[in-house]
């Protein structure tokens, strides 16, 4: 009735994780898998699944601690290394060897990493306003709002919450505002809504090492068709960056989403256009 078949299954360390099935197990035009932001999870990319499956397979995954997935005991297991090792376990239970990523933020900076860790699972990735260098005011104020929960009474509250947390965000009408704040809160056994993340998230964050030097993973992505999407008034992916990324490989693909900062919802017409050519010219087996 909704679109998607609701799929569990177990981590390499005994986590139960949660995805979104869309679309036919038996297709064969390759699948794509969705990785959400930092704290996001399966609902952000509703839309996009439910107008791609009608020709292919889409997965989209909660990470553990987020959404319907398992929150993890020790907090330090919240790493890249260990949502890869989900991913590898997700492809495994879902039957898939080759599959185009779409990575939003967190999520292509995991398809960067696939393409050094599992480089010929990649069929093709969309790096959804992220790039190998990341702005220190984005990082900045995404962390000033991840590590403590801030509930509310009603979904109104939590909208008006969501506006002020994400300025630059851009949806054009009531329905996409409440779809973009139940992605958000989720409402708890207090009746209240709380964040739908593990708030302990900025925990592990705030004693990581320094961000390293990414551009050996995006470059590990050289031979594979690649779409990046930037909002243009992302402070995640500047203009700079998303102009060096461009010189940085040939036959990268690129679109600018006006007056949106972090991030697009990949559903602008605009994205929608350059991501269908972009998966029947450059993305197919």
């Amino acid at each position: 009735m909704n679109g998607f078949r609701e799929r569990r299954y177990t981590a390499q360390d005994g986590l139960s994780l949660y995805f979104r099935d869309y679309g036919d197990p038996d297709s064969a035009v390759t699948p794509i898998l969705c990785l959400p932001g930092l704290t996001r999870n399966s609902k952000d990319f509703h839309d996009v699944a439910l107008r791609l499956s009608a020709r292919r397979r889409v997965i989209c995954p909660d990470y553990r601690g987020r959404g319907k997935s398992e929150y993890d005991a020790d907090a330090k297991s919240y790493q890249p290394s260990v949502y890869l090792n989900d991913i590898r376990h997700l492809l495994a239970v879902a039957g898939i060897g080759r599959v185009i990523v779409f990575g939003t933020s967190l999520g292509g900076i995991l398809a960067m990493a696939m393409g050094a860790a599992m480089p010929t699972t990649l069929a093709g990735v969309l790096l959804n306003d992220v790039g190998p260098q990341i702005a220190t005011d984005g990082l900045g104020r995404i962390m000033d709002y991840i590590g403590k929960d801030r509930p509310h009474a009603d979904w109104d509250s939590a909208i008006a919450d969501f506006k002020l947390m994400f300025p630059s965000v851009t949806l054009g009408n009531d329905v996409e505002w409440l779809a973009a704040a139940q992605a958000t809160w989720r409402l708890g056994d207090d009746g209240a809504l709380h964040f739908d993340w593990d708030v302990r998230l900025a925990e592990t964050l705030r004693n990581a090492p320094p961000v390293p030097d990414l551009w050996p993973l995006f470059h590990s992505l050289d031979c594979v068709p690649m779409l990046a999407v930037r909002g243009a008034l992302s402070d995640v992916l500047t203009e700079k960056t998303f102009d060096k990324m461009a010189r940085a490989r040939s036959g990268i693909l690129r679109v600018t989403v006006p007056e949106t900062g972090h991030v697009p919802t990949l559903s602008e017409p605009i994205v929608q256009d350059e991501m269908d050519a972009f998966l029947t010219m450059y993305a197919e087996p």
